[in-house]
């Protein structure tokens, strides 16, 4: 018995996962607010009521999308916040993660960019709560740098939020980059990195 639940659990899985992609690659070129479910389950080749085994609808669908894509995007804030060396060079390396974040996740990084300030609301919370969970990651580590010395909470807070929303900014440009000239992408990572280079000079000078 335990093994047919198994086979059969393993099928629910296969199937919602199969949903997600689906809805995922439908997003590449239009928002989640126009996505039928009728889309998604043809694009699947299921019946329309299977999705509601997996989802209570597209809002529903469009959260579990979320934690899928900045489930993908952990590990790079990760490498980013745990990078070592002097400053230019972190900044340096938090561009070149984030570059290569965008080749292996395009749709992921589309799909957050798309629907951060898209019109399903659920969808906007689950982004923002998040960001905020990154945010409160990149203040710990931030915390940390004898930097910091000094600084008031809410300040690192501040920061941190900063340095999040610029590395989506910046994703989001070597997203719409076009994909023939390099000097397109070297471009942004140029800005990106001119741009956060602002921001770490304004925090050496925060307390002055």
């Amino acid at each position: 018995m335990s093994h047919t639940l198994g086979i059969r659990q393993a099928q629910k899985q296969k199937t919602r996962q199969a949903l997600l992609d689906a809805a995922l690659a439908l997003l590449e070129d239009q928002s989640l607010s126009s996505l039928g479910l009728r889309e998604v389950t043809r694009a699947v080749g299921v019946a329309p009521t299977a999705f509601y085994r997996h989802f209570r609808s597209t809002a529903d669908l469009g959260v579990a999308l979320v934690e899928e894509a900045l489930g993908s995007l952990h590990p790079m804030i990760r490498n980013i916040v745990a990078s070592a060396g002097e400053s230019d060079r972190r900044i340096e390396r938090a561009v070149e993660l984030i570059a290569d974040h965008v080749e292996r996740y395009p749709a992921h990084v589309r799909f957050i960019s798309r629907e951060r300030h898209g019109g399903v609301q659920p969808v906007r919370a689950a982004i923002q709560d998040q960001l905020a969970l990154f945010g409160e990651e990149v203040k710990a580590a931030l915390a940390q740098d004898p930097v910091s010395e000094g600084w008031q909470d809410d300040d690192l807070r501040m920061l941190a939020h900063l340095y999040v929303d610029q590395m989506l900014v910046t994703a989001s440009l070597f997203l719409e980059a076009p994909e023939g000239p390099e000097d397109a992408r070297r471009q942004v990572a140029e800005d990106a990195i001119r741009r956060m280079r602002l921001i770490t000079l304004g925090r050496e000078h925060w307390l002055d």
